[in-house]
């Protein structure tokens, strides 16, 4: 895991730039900010057991990028390339990433292969959410100097640590189109883990990209 920025809370540093109207829903399920030993250990059993069951090398490709689009919000690149999307790594993803490894490793060595205690308690401990967006301009660098906030209610809560945008990727098949991707993390005790949430992505331009969140219904 990479290690953290100091924390800088700034909840209300938009003005007049992030106008929205948004309204809150009710918990389904709420990402599991709480999670126990007990509980991560038995979320790693459910994502390696399919792996260690896989035939295939394809087969195991396909679990993984059904997980992938599980943990998406926002468009499906593969039904909109030119979309805008984010995949949210909550504790629950990264024990079932590492779930999944578990089973794949073990695979390849033919023999039981766990990820050590110390790992499992960083990732209990995670401070922060962690996020990577996609994003699609109309030129390589059109992502340079984006930021990024959540909004839930009348607040909004910036990043803790962002990382640089990635230089834009032509989408195949399209003459002006590029899909540029970036991390963010926000800190869990800044936000609501139940809320309707809007990601807004706001550029030095004025340009804002808005994908809609129901935290409710993430793990």
């Amino acid at each position: 895991m990479s290690s953290y920025g100091r924390y800088n809370h700034r909840k209300n540093g938009l003005g007049l730039m992030l106008l929205f109207v948004l309204g809150m829903g009710s918990p389904a399920f709420a990402i599991d900010v709480e999670l126990t030993s007990e509980q991560a250990t038995q979320i790693m059993a459910s994502a390696r057991g399919p792996m260690e069951q896989a035939a295939s090398n394809d087969e195991m490709f396909g679990i993984i990028k059904a997980a992938d689009k599980s943990s998406r919000i926002g468009d499906d690149p593969a039904t909109k390339p030119c979309g805008s999307s984010a995949i949210l790594r909550t504790k629950t993803y990264w024990f079932e990433y590492f779930g999944r490894e578990e089973g794949r490793r073990s695979k390849v060595a033919q023999q039981e292969v766990r990820m050590p205690e110390s790992k499992i308690n960083e990732i209990l401990n995670m401070p922060n959410l962690e996020m990577e967006i996609g994003l699609c301009g109309q030129e390589e660098f059109f992502a340079e100097g984006a930021d990024v906030a959540l909004q839930q209610g009348s607040t909004n809560i910036m990043a803790v640590d962002k990382g640089k945008p990635s230089r834009g990727r032509k989408i195949p098949g399209s003459e002006m189109e590029y899909v540029s991707r970036f991390s963010a993390r926000f800190a869990y005790q800044d936000f609501d883990p139940k809320a309707m949430t809007n990601i807004v992505v706001f550029f030095p331009d004025g340009k804002l990209v808005t994908i809609e969140a129901d935290f409710s219904k993430i793990k």
